[in-house]
C-alpha cells in the first residue's frame, strides 16, 4: 500500500484543491457550502462519509471519487450507518424544510404520544447545551426529532397547554437559529428566526418575539445584509425604548433592550458610522449598569462585561485598535461562556494585528483556541487574522502561528 492510499479524504482534498489552484472559499462556492466546512474536512474534524457528499466534492475538483477515497463503494452499496454519518446540520435542514406538521392539518393523530410539557422543557434546555458545546452533530440529531414533534404536540395538545407549548416550540426555533448563524447558515437561519417569531406571538410572549428578531438580525448580518438586519433591531429597539425608561422595567425587558442596542453598535460599526456605533454603545452601557451584573435572559449574555466585550470589537471594525487594546485591559471575561470568551479574545488579536503586534496576536489567538478551539480553526475573521499575521511575519513565520495556521487549515 502507498502513503497516498493511507491519507484520510480531508488530506486528499486539499491536495487535489491546492493542485487545481482553488482556494477553501473557491471549493466552498462550488459546493454550496460555508468556507468553514471545507476546513472541517480537510481537517478531519468533518467526516466525509455519505457517498453523495463524495460525490459531489469529486465533480467540484473535477476528479473521480476513487480519488479521493480508494475503498469508495458505488453508492447502493454503501453501509446504512456510512449514509447518517454527519458533523454539520444537515439533518435539521432537512427537518426545517417544508410544513412542519401537514399530517396534522388532514386531521391525521399522533402515530405515538407526545412527550410532557417537562419533557419538552428539557429537551429545549439540552439544545442550547449543545449548541455551547458546538456539537452540531448531536444538535442536529436532537433538533431533527425534537421540532417535529412539538409541531405535532401543539396542534393536539389541551388549550391549556398550547400557549406554552408554543413558547416552547419558539425557543427551539431560536436554538435552531443560533446554530445555523454559528455554523454561517444564515439562510436557513433566518427561515428558523422567521418561526420562532411567529410561535412567540402564538404563545402571547412578546419577549420571545423580540429574542426571535435579536436572532434574525445576527442571521441578517451574516448574509452581510444590513438594511435587514438594521429594520429587524430597529424595529424592536424603538418598541421597548419608551418601555425601558420606566423604573419598574422588568430586567428580563431591559436585557433584550441592551442586546439589540449592541446588535445596532455592531451594525453601524460595519458601515463606519461611528458617532451612532459609539450612541449604542453607551445606551447598553447605561442599560447594563441599571442591571448590576451579568446576566444571560434569553440566551443573549448581556450585561457589563458584554458590553465592554462589544466596545472592543466595534472599535475594532471602526480601526481603532488603540481603543479596542485600551478598553480590553479592563475587561474580565472569565464569568462568561467560554465561546464568548474566546470571541473576545479574536477581538484582541485582530486590535493587536491592525497595530502590527505579530506576537501579541498570536499569543491572544492561542488563548481562545485553548476556550473554544472549533471557533477560532472555522470562524472566518479568526481565519483571516490568520493569514494577515503569516504575511505580516513571513518569511519567518513564529512557529506557534504556523502551527495554529496549519491545524486551522490556512495554510
Amino acid at each position: 500500500m502507498t502513503s497516498s492510499d493511507t491519507k484520510t479524504v480531508g488530506q486528499r482534498v486539499k491536495e487535489l484543491r491546492r493542485a487545481a489552484g482553488m482556494s477553501q472559499s473557491d471549493l466552498a462556492a462550488a459546493m454550496g457550502r460555508s468556507e468553514s466546512w471545507v476546513s472541517q474536512v480537510e481537517r478531519g474534524v468533518q467526516p466525509v462519509e455519505r457517498l453523495s457528499v463524495l460525490q459531489a466534492l469529486a465533480d467540484a475538483l473535477s476528479v473521480p471519487v476513487r480519488d479521493l477515497r480508494l475503498d469508495a463503494a458505488p453508492v447502493e452499496e454503501a453501509e446504512p450507518e456510512e449514509q447518517t454519518k454527519s458533523n454539520d446540520l444537515d439533518g435539521l435542514r432537512v427537518a426545517l424544510t417544508g410544513h412542519p406538521a401537514l399530517a396534522s392539518l388532514f386531521e391525521q393523530p399522533p402515530t405515538k404520544p407526545a412527550p410532557s410539557l417537562a419533557d419538552f422543557r428539557r429537551q429545549v434546555d439540552e439544545a442550547w447545551t449543545l449548541v455551547h458545546a458546538s456539537s452540531y452533530a448531536a444538535l442536529s440529531d436532537h433538533l431533527a426529532k425534537l421540532l417535529p414533534s412539538i409541531e405535532a404536540a401543539v396542534r393536539h395538545a389541551p388549550a391549556g397547554e398550547r400557549a406554552e407549548l408554543h413558547a416552547l416550540r419558539a425557543k427551539a426555533y431560536q436554538v435552531a437559529a443560533s446554530s445555523f448563524t454559528r455554523q454561517d447558515q444564515a439562510d436557513a437561519a433566518w427561515v428558523a428566526a422567521d418561526r420562532a417569531l411567529q410561535a412567540a406571538e402564538l404563545a402571547g410572549q412578546p419577549l420571545e418575539v423580540v429574542a426571535s428578531l435579536f436572532r434574525m438580525a445576527h442571521a441578517f448580518m451574516r448574509q452581510q445584509h444590513m438594511d435587514q438586519a438594521e429594520q429587524a433591531a430597529q424595529s424592536a429597539a424603538a418598541v421597548m425604548g419608551p418601555r425601558t425608561e420606566a423604573p419598574t422595567c422588568p430586567p428580563e425587558e431591559l436585557s433584550l433592550f441592551g442586546a439589540m442596542n449592541l446588535v445596532l453598535a455592531v451594525i453601524n460599526a460595519r458601515e463606519g458610522n461611528r458617532g451612532l456605533t459609539h450612541q449604542h454603545i453607551d445606551r447598553a452601557r447605561g442599560i447594563a449598569a441599571r442591571l448590576g451584573g451579568d446576566r444571560n435572559d434569553f440566551d443573549t449574555e448581556f450585561g457589563p462585561t458584554n458590553v465592554e466585550i462589544h466596545a472592543v470589537s466595534t472599535a475594532v471594525e471602526l480601526g481603532d485598535a488603540g481603543l479596542a487594546l485600551e478598553v480590553a485591559q479592563h475587561v474580565d471575561a472569565s464569568g462568561l461562556s467560554p465561546e464568548r470568551q474566546s470571541r473576545f479574545l479574536l477581538d484582541v488579536a485582530r486590535a493587536h494585528a491592525q497595530r502590527r503586534h505579530v506576537g501579541e496576536a498570536t499569543a491572544a489567538l492561542l488563548d481562545a483556541e485553548a476556550l473554544a478551539p472549533e471557533q477560532i480553526h472555522d470562524h472566518h475573521l479568526a481565519r483571516e487574522v490568520i493569514r494577515d499575521l503569516i504575511q505580516l511575519s513571513d518569511p519567518r513565520i513564529p512557529e506557534p502561528l504556523r502551527n495554529l495556521a496549519e491545524r486551522s487549515a490556512v495554510i
